[in-house]
């Protein structure tokens, strides 16, 4: 009788390997392991729509915003506004999450376009409803580098050492380190920006979390690695790794539609992520490792809807293959912040 062929197992006791362990029997630092370290139980993001707006969709930097962009500014998973306040968000989103078990306290995630991008008096107004909210942990702030002026980054100053219970998370876009790559998706800054914010924030002590998309059009693999691994040179606290999606109403559908963008199938993006997190300094913490496309809106890939799967799949190929995140890193990684 033929008896199935199985894959042998790897050797997974080599000492340098931080799992099992700390990192929760994960082959990479997630962003589940860190909480129950630092936070002793799981946080979950309860995610915000603050009314702003972005300098790539008002006319300071363009109109039509980044490519990849739907009408929701990145915000398509917050809790929809209809005229609530962020306190009466917050408390949408816990009771949407109150049957939750292994947590009790949330993460306010100003989420939907640029949440820097407006007078002081204001988003002192706003970040203060989120964090004087008892069951918040902390919130993340999504926004461009170009949106930190001294007078937001004096106000992050000031709230992280008035709530010192509490933390303050600043979320950048950078997306890839390739200009070329920069000027067709329509980012709006140059790298030196970037790198500028993330000096910044830190001598501020604000931790950074960096957004990145895998499968940018025309990007090679070294590309995408080359992005990985500029992270190692710098200070960041956490890092999105995002599946590139192809979102109706967006212009980058209007270049797919026209055959001119390659979509990743589910292995090509496996075997590319895999990689990336081989590349990546084993300190940064892996806040996300796919994406969520909104059901509604997505055009491709459909398999990314099958979240949990490609997790799955993520793992195993790790596991199989003998990778774990920083097996490839190079020496020169800076710790990183809370």
């Amino acid at each position: 009788m033929n008896q199935k062929q199985h894959r042998p197992k790897k050797d997974l006791s080599c000492p340098e390997k931080p799992w099992p362990g700390f990192w929760l029997d994960k082959p990479y630092y997630s962003f589940h392991a860190h909480c129950l370290h630092v936070y002793h139980e799981k946080l979950y993001k309860i995610a915000l729509n603050a009314g702003m707006t972005c300098p790539g969709r008002d006319g300071s930097a363009g109109t039509r915003g980044c490519i990849f962009c739907s009408g929701g500014g990145s915000g398509d998973f917050a809790v929809p506004v209809s005229g609530l306040s962020i306190e009466e968000q917050i408390r949408q989103g816990i009771s949407l999450l109150g049957n939750k078990r292994t947590g009790s306290r949330f993460i306010a995630y100003f989420q939907a376009y640029t949440n820097t991008y407006a007078p002081v008096s204001h988003l002192r107004r706003l970040y203060l409803q989120a964090l004087c909210a008892p069951q918040i942990a902390g919130i993340s702030i999504a926004t461009r580098p170009d949106c930190l002026p001294e007078d937001v980054l004096a106000l992050l100053s000031e709230l992280r050492c008035a709530y010192p219970d509490k933390f303050i998370w600043i979320e950048l876009g950078l997306q890839t380190i390739h200009q070329k790559t920069a000027d067709y998706i329509r980012r709006g800054y140059a790298l030196p920006c970037f790198t500028d914010a993330v000096a910044a924030l830190t001598e501020h002590g604000i931790p950074v979390i960096v957004h990145l998309i895998l499968g940018l059009p025309g990007e090679s693999r070294d590309d995408m690695y080359e992005t990985v691994s500029f992270l190692n040179t710098l200070p960041v606290f956490g890092v999105k790794l995002q599946l590139l999606h192809i979102l109706r109403g967006t212009d980058l559908a209007d270049a797919y539609m026209r055959g001119e963008v390659h979509v990743l199938e589910r292995e090509e993006y496996i075997s590319i992520v895999t990689g990336a997190l081989e590349r990546l300094s084993p300190k940064i913490v892996i806040h996300r490792l796919t994406g969520d496309g909104p059901r509604r809106l997505l055009l491709a890939p459909l398999w990314s809807l099958d979240k949990k799967n490609v997790l799955n799949r993520i793992h195993q190929t790790m596991r199989d293959d003998n990778i774990w995140q920083g097996k490839r890193c190079g020496k020169e990684s800076h710790d990183t912040g809370k």
